[in-house]
């Protein structure tokens, strides 16, 4: 078994984080985010250095994560892969005070201010201060063993 397929066993949650930077909007398939803190608002996720939107991620200053419903499993797919223009193509979406895509029919999304960069291996770690977010009723979209899924609830 590969380091890879035994950090797959570790179900995540999905997100579309989205920016943009010198006038073009920017989105990836993110499944690495993570609160830091409750007070001052803080959250965290990572990118990997050779990433074709790394530079705008890490200069724009700002970025917006959309955490992805249970049925927006053909969203994560869009922006896991094809050009920036291909993955917003026909996409629902409103612009942020901050200029960041927001995706509609989310169950959760965070706008964040570009706090900190942290190198770690072939990855960097964006810590971002929230500056705005929103909620609503629904049921978030999760990823293990390769695979989209809902959670169930547990019964005993």
């Amino acid at each position: 078994m590969t380091l890879k397929a035994a950090m797959g066993q570790f179900t995540t949650g999905v997100t579309v984080v989205t920016t943009n930077f010198e006038g073009q909007d920017w989105g990836m398939t993110c499944n690495s985010f993570n609160t830091v803190s409750l007070e001052p608002a803080m959250v965290l996720w990572s990118i990997r250095k050779e990433a074709s939107s790394h530079k705008a991620f890490t200069q724009s200053g700002s970025y917006l994560v959309n955490v992805l419903q249970a049925d927006q499993k053909d969203t994560a797919m869009r922006f896991a892969s094809g050009t920036q223009s291909e993955r917003f193509a026909n996409q629902a979406c409103e612009r942020s005070e901050q200029n960041n895509l927001k995706l509609t029919n989310t169950v959760a999304w965070f706008e964040c201010r570009l706090a900190q960069v942290v190198t770690a291996g072939d990855h960097d770690i964006l810590i971002g201060e929230v500056t705005r977010y929103g909620v609503k009723e629904g049921q978030g979209l999760v990823y293990a063993n390769r695979q989209f899924g809902v959670l169930a609830p547990f019964k005993p």
